[in-house]
């Protein structure tokens, strides 16, 4: 829904892009109002991970507002100034440790001290990107901003499966005054294939039986094909059982697609094969290739974000078809900071050639805008 603005506060309804909102507000500095949180729901109001969130905020930035309503439905957000510095926080296991880590990943740069964030909880989760994917896929998009790599790194102390948890990431961001404005528009080949499978409190087979399932599809791909196992033990394996994969390839011209598959949650009452898991994983990597673009699909909103907030210049990237959750993001950024990105779909020009294999590349959005100039108060100057 979109915003109303009264008295200089954002006023929002409903439950949805929730996340989005709480980081846009931070970074912008506007408060913001949400009403009807799941008002119809049989139970009303903000959930566990939802509130847990607001905690990590609270946690980096100073000064931060909040007031809540009594049944939850309803929750006022007024950003402090973003601190940064040493932050630990135990994350809700409705969510993985990926939904926090996204917000602290965009944030990092712009605090005043440097980011050294522990987190605890779900390192895997299937409504969540994992924090394999995070650190393969998302930091090096960071470092094309930052350019400088010194004291950025995403470390995963211990994995943790759903329900329980149990896992543990340190994420360190070292801060900067201003990001550099961008020009990507090549992606080259895929050179490589790398991946990570990992098995918590479950028979080592099972990893194996994973890396040769997704090492069947993707040999016929092209022949660089590695597969690490991480068979994790003691408390290192968390709190419950399962298994997973998680698989990168790698381009010429250093972009990163990513693709995870993982088991079934113990209790949910489906079985999980790893012949299946490690099969889905290839296929699912393989789609986001077919995509295509500049940089993985799931961190679109997180490029158009950092476009958005360089310097006064033009950035321009071209990303593979635009995910929901990235058109919605483009559409509170204009709310936020009156940001609008020119999006234009681009002409194959293998689009003859492909037509007699009956595939044709996914068509590409060329993203355009003019950075704000947002600048890092704390590192200001004078």
């Amino acid at each position: 829904m979109p915003a109303t603005v009264q008295s200089d506060v954002l006023k929002y309804k409903g439950s949805n892009f929730f996340r989005q909102r709480l980081l846009l507000s931070t970074l912008s500095g506007r408060a913001i109002k949400i009403e009807d949180i799941r008002s119809t729901h049989d139970d009303p109001g903000l959930r566990e991970y939802e509130v847990s969130l607001i905690r990590l905020l609270d946690k980096v930035t100073n000064g931060t507002r909040v007031e809540l309503s009594q049944t939850g439905t309803s929750v006022y957000y007024q950003p402090g100034i973003l601190v940064g510095g040493q932050v630990t926080h135990s994350c809700s296991t409705q969510r993985g440790i990926g939904y926090y880590l996204e917000i602290l990943l965009a944030l990092g740069p712009f605090c005043k001290e440097p980011m050294n964030a522990v987190l605890q909880g779900v390192t895997h989760s299937d409504l969540d990107v994992s924090v394999d994917k995070i650190k393969a896929a998302a930091l090096p998009v960071l470092l094309k901003f930052i350019l400088v790599d010194d004291g950025l790194e995403l470390k995963v102390v211990r994995r943790g499966a759903p329900p329980l948890g149990g896992g543990e990431v340190v994420f360190k961001c070292p801060v900067r005054r201003h990001l550099r404005p961008l020009q990507w528009t090549k992606w080259g080949l895929v050179k490589r294939i790398r991946g990570v499978v990992y098995a918590l409190r479950v028979s080592p087979t099972m990893a194996n039986r994973v890396v040769d399932a997704a090492k069947g599809v993707m040999l016929k791909f092209l022949p660089d094909v590695y597969i690490n196992t991480d068979q994790c033990r003691g408390s290192n394996a968390g709190k419950s059982p399962g298994f997973g994969i998680s698989l990168v390839a790698e381009t010429n011209e250093k972009t990163f697609y990513c693709a995870e598959a993982k088991s079934a949650e113990p209790g949910s009452g489906e079985i999980s094969l790893p012949e299946d898991i490690g099969k889905e994983c290839a296929q699912r990597l393989l789609d986001e290739i077919y995509r295509g673009g500049a940089l993985d699909s799931s961190f679109q909103w997180l490029l158009a974000l950092w476009m958005a907030l360089g310097q006064k210049d033009v950035s321009e990237c071209l990303v593979g078809p635009l995910s929901d959750y990235t058109i919605t993001f483009l559409q509170h950024l204009k709310e936020f900071f009156g940001v609008m990105f020119k999006l234009e779909v681009m002409r194959n020009d293998d689009d003859e050639d492909s037509d007699d294999e009956g595939v044709s590349p996914a068509s590409k959005i060329k993203m355009t805008c003019v950075g704000i100039g947002y600048v890092n108060i704390s590192k200001r100057t004078m």
